[in-house]
This record gives C-alpha cells, structure tokens and sequence, in this order.
C-alpha cells in the first residue's frame, strides 16, 4: 500500500525527486520510457549538488525536449511505501511542479522513446497509485486558480 502525502516546507536536503506535471497548448504532456509500456510525467532523481528547480528543468527537458516553458513550484510531496524507485518503503519526498510548456524541440537521446499529448489523462499509468494524485493537487492548487 502507498501512501501520498503533501507539505508545505521541508528540509531541502530530504527533497530526492522533481516531478512535473505539464500542458503544452492545452493538452496533458506524457511519455513513454523506452523500457515500459504506460504513461508518466516528466521527472526524476535529483543529482548530487543541484538544486531542486534545476532537477525539474533538466528532467523536463531531457524527458520532452521542453524549449521555453513557464515553470511554477507547487508543493513538496511525499511517498511512502515500495516503488519501482524505493524499494525500502519508507517515505521518500520530492518537489512537485507545474510546467506550462511553450516549445516542444526534438526529444534529447535519453531514456524517454516518444512525448504524447492528451485531452484527457491516460488510464495505463506508469504510477497508478501516485500520479492521480500528484496532478489532481496541481489542477487544485494552480489550473484551478489560472496563475
């Protein structure tokens, strides 16, 4: 079982992961890691010595080829319980964003095979139990206020 939660603030130096929930011209931004057949959004693990902002910039770029893009912090999260990413269960915590992409440029060689874009939220979910509720915090806490 998994458990999300969400802060306000915590200490910076717990913050391991960046995610970034995005719309490019309305539409849900997606994709697909070459490894698995469902649907994340961009994000990942933060590198030795960065700071957190730049872990989103850098995974959004690397994961959509994101050229100009307004990028809004939205809350620190966390998850507790085994992932495909923590396997010790205990809580780990990340930065959640929301990123209004502008230009879409040609996917970097990384990891990701392909972007996709949605009307609506994709039902083959690489985290089916987190990503719900990750982007339901950001349509909450800024679509709904249209920053």
């Amino acid at each position: 079982m998994l458990e999300v939660k969400f802060y306000d603030n915590i200490d910076n130096n717990l913050l391991k992961f960046a995610v970034v929930v995005a719309k490019h011209n309305g539409k849900w931004v997606y994709c697909k890691h070459k490894e698995r057949d469902t649907y994340e959004v961009p994000g990942g693990h933060r590198e030795k010595g960065e700071k957190i902002i730049d872990t989103a910039k850098r995974e959004l770029f690397e994961e959509t080829g994101a050229g100009e893009f307004d990028l809004i912090p939205v809350c620190v999260y966390s998850v507790t319980g085994n992932t495909v990413v923590n396997d010790s269960g205990e809580e780990s915590f990340g930065m959640l964003y929301y990123a209004d992409i502008k230009t879409l440029n040609e996917l970097p060689e990384y990891e990701i095979e392909r972007v996709y874009l949605f009307d609506e939220l994709p039902s083959n979910l690489t985290y089916p139990l987190i990503q719900p509720i990750l982007i339901k915090r950001v349509e909450e806490q800024v679509l709904n206020n249209k920053f």
